[in-house]
C-alpha cells in the first residue's frame, strides 16, 4: 500500500470512518511479499505521522514485508478489539496498553510472547519494571505485551509564579498544602492546586493516596486491599479539605480537559496529571511551566503504576514471524527512541536513556529514572480484575465527588473501594488459582 493510501485510511480511521474490522487480517501478495496488518491503538493528528514514519522505515528495511495501518482512536479501541476477537477478524499487531491485557488475555485472543523475547536481540533491553507491570497485568501468566512506552503521574507548576512568591518546589505533600495555600488569591481567581473531581478522579486519587502511605502493594498478605490504610484516609482527607480553600469550586466536576484550561489560564498553579500532557502544557505555557513528581509522605512515597503502552502478538496472525519482526523493530533503539521523544513518554528500551534528548528531557527522565529504580515502592494497580474499570470510574468516581461535598468521609469512600478491590481479587483468585 502506498503512502498516500495509507495517510488517507489513518486519517479515516482517526475520524471514526474506517472500519477496523474490515481491515483485519494478514494476505500473501505475489512474488513471496506479505502483508500484515497493524491496528494503531491511539491514533490522531499527532501520533499518526510519527507511526507513518515507522512504517515506512521498516518497509525500507523489510522490502518483502507491507504494514497496513488502521487508526482507532483509545476510545474506540476496547470495543474494537472486542468485536474482532468475537468475529475472528483480530489484525496481525496491535497497540495494546496494559489496561487492555487482562481482557484481551482472557479471551486467549494474544500469543504469549515469552520464548520469543527470550530469542530477541532486544532481550536484556528492555526496562525490567515495565516487563514486570506488563505482567502483572496479564494476572501473572506470563508476557503478552511487548512494551513501548512507560507514563507516570507528576503535578505541572507555574514555575515563574512559584519564582515571584519565593516559594521552593514542595517535596512533601503538607510542603505542596503550603505552596497552595501560599498562591491562592481567590480576590484575583487565582488558586494554588485543582482537584479532579470529574471523569479519571478515582485513579488519580489513589495515585496521591499512595504517594503519600508509601505502600507498595495494592492487596496485603491475606488478599485484602490495601486502600482503606489510615495513611491513605489522610491523605485523602488532606486533599479533599483543599476543595474550595485552595482549590476552584468546579472542581468537584471538573476533568483533566477542564483542568488543563484552568492552568493554562492562570487560574491555578498546580495540577496533577501525567507525562502525556507535557505537549499540552510546554505548547500553552512553555518555559512557565516545569513538573514534579508525586510529593512524599512521612514514611517515604510510592508510585502507582500507570498503564504501560506497548504491542501485542494476536494469535489469528498467519504470518507470525513477519509481524514479530516488526514489533521488534518498533521497540529497536532507533524506533523508540524516535517514538518516546516525540510523544513526551519513558522509552521501554533502555539503551535511549543516553540518548541526548532524554536526558535533558527533565522532568521524563525525573519520571523515568523514578519508575525504573531498583528501589522503587512501585505499586500495581489490579487491572487483571474485570471489575476493575467499574470500581474505580463507575463507583469510585461519584463517591469522591461525595467527599469533597462533605456527602460521604474518606474512611468510608475508601474503604468501599477496598471491599470491592477485595471481593473481585477473592473471586478472581478462586478461578484462576
Amino acid at each position: 500500500m502506498s503512502r498516500t493510501l495509507r495517510t488517507t485510511a489513518a486519517a479515516l480511521a482517526a475520524l471514526g470512518l474506517l472500519s477496523a474490522c474490515s481491515s483485519a487480517g494478514s494476505s500473501s501478495d505475489a512474488g513471496g511479499k506479505v502483508t500484515i496488518t497493524y491496528w494503531d491503538n491511539n491514533a490522531g493528528p499527532a501520533r499518526t505521522p510519527l507511526m507513518q514514519h515507522l512504517i515506512d522505515e521498516f518497509e525500507k528495511a523489510h522490502p518483502n514485508i507491507t504494514v497496513k495501518y488502521v487508526g482507532v482512536t483509545s476510545s474506540e479501541i476496547a470495543e474494537k478489539y472486542n468485536t474482532a476477537v468475537a468475529s475472528g477478524s483480530t489484525p496481525d499487531v496491535g497497540g495494546v496498553t496494559t489496561a487492555l491485557l487482562a481482557s484481551l488475555t482472557a479471551q486467549k485472543a494474544l500469543t504469549q510472547l515469552d520464548d520469543l523475547y527470550a530469542k530477541s536481540p532486544l532481550n536484556g533491553k528492555l526496562s525490567a519494571n515495565f516487563l514486570t507491570i506488563s505482567k502483572s497485568a496479564a494476572g501473572g501468566k506470563g508476557l503478552y505485551q511487548l512494551p513501548s512506552s512507560g507514563n507516570q503521574d507528576v503535578i505541572w507548576y507555574r514555575a515563574d509564579k512559584f519564582k515571584e512568591a519565593g516559594i521552593t518546589v514542595p517535596r512533601t505533600w503538607d510542603e505542596l498544602f503550603a505552596a497552595a495555600a501560599g498562591l491562592t488569591d481567590k480576590s484575583k481567581n487565582q488558586y494554588g492546586f485543582t482537584i479532579r473531581g470529574g471523569a479519571g478522579s478515582g485513579f488519580q486519587i489513589l495515585a496521591e493516596a499512595y504517594s503519600y502511605s508509601g505502600l507498595d502493594a495494592m492487596f496485603d498478605a491475606s488478599g485484602r486491599s490495601t486502600v482503606a490504610d489510615p495513611q491513605n484516609v489522610a491523605l485523602i482527607e488532606k486533599i479533599a479539605a483543599q476543595y474550595r480553600n485552595t482549590t476552584p469550586e468546579a472542581d468537584v466536576s471538573n476533568a483533566y480537559p477542564q483542568m488543563l484550561a484552568q492552568f493554562q489560564a492562570n487560574q491555578v498553579m498546580m495540577v496533577h496529571h501525567n507525562l502525556g500532557s507535557t505537549k499540552d502544557v510546554k505548547t500553552a505555557l512553555g518555559d512557565k511551566v516545569a513538573g514534579m513528581l508525586l510529593p512524599a509522605g512521612p514514611n517515604g512515597t510510592s508510585i502507582l503504576a500507570n498503564p504501560v503502552d506497548g504491542f501485542g502478538l494476536f494469535k489469528n496472525s498467519k504470518h507470525k514471524d513477519e509481524a514479530w519482526a516488526f514489533m521488534e523493530f518498533l521497540d529497536s533503539h532507533a524506533s523508540n527512541s524516535y517514538w518516546n521523544e516525540n510523544v513526551g513518554q519513558i522509552p521501554a528500551n533502555t539503551e535511549a536513556y543516553a540518548d541526548e534528548w532524554y536526558a535533558k528531557s527533565g522532568i521524563t527522565k525525573q519520571a523515568g529514572d523514578a519508575l525504573n529504580s531498583t528501589s522503587a515502592r512501585l505499586v500495581q494497580p489490579p487491572v487483571h480484575l474485570p471489575q476493575y474499570s467499574k470500581i474505580t470510574k463507575t463507583d469510585a468516581e461519584p463517591a469522591f465527588q461525595k467527599v469533597l461535598l462533605g456527602k460521604m468521609s474518606a474512611a468510608d469512600f475508601a474503604k468501599s473501594v477496598a471491599d470491592a478491590f477485595t471481593k473481585a481479587q477473592q473471586t478472581y483468585q478462586s478461578k484462576n488459582g
